[in-house]
C-alpha cells in the first residue's frame, strides 16, 4: 500500500497548528494512524451501504457541510457504521451516521 507523504506531512502541521499543545512527533503519529484508518474506514463504508442497500452517493452530516450542503430537517440515517476516529491518537472509534444526495439541501435553501 502506497501513501501520499505529502498529504501526511500536511495533516500533521494542521493537527500542530490547532493549538492544542501537541508536540509535533504526536502530530505525526495521528496523521500516519489516520492515513493507516482511511482504507479500512472506506471499506466498513462500502460493505455498510451495501449491506443496507443503498447505492447512492452518500456521506456524514459533517461531510456534506464540508460539501455546501446541510440535511434537511428530519432526515433519517440511512445506515450507521462503527469507523476508526485515529486522529485522536487513541484508536478510538465511533458511529457515523449516513444520509444520501437526497437528503440534503444547499446551504441556505429554504
Amino acid at each position: 500500500m502506497t501513501f501520499n507523504l505529502s498529504e501526511i506531512m500536511a495533516h500533521a502541521w494542521r493537527l500542530f497548528r490547532r493549538g492544542q499543545g501537541l508536540p509535533f512527533g504526536e502530530c505525526l503519529h495521528r496523521a500516519w494512524q489516520a492515513a493507516k484508518a482511511a482504507p479500512v474506514n472506506a471499506e466498513t463504508i462500502r460493505r455498510a451501504a451495501q449491506a443496507a442497500g443503498v447505492t447512492e452517493e452518500v456521506n456524514t452530516w459533517a461531510g456534506w457541510k464540508r460539501l455546501g450542503f446541510e440535511v434537511m430537517h428530519g432526515s433519517k440515517a440511512l445506515f450507521r457504521c462503527l469507523l476508526i476516529y485515529a486522529s485522536r491518537g487513541d484508536g478510538a472509534t465511533y458511529t457515523a451516521s449516513f444520509f444520501d444526495r437526497s437528503q440534503v439541501q444547499p446551504c441556505g435553501a429554504q
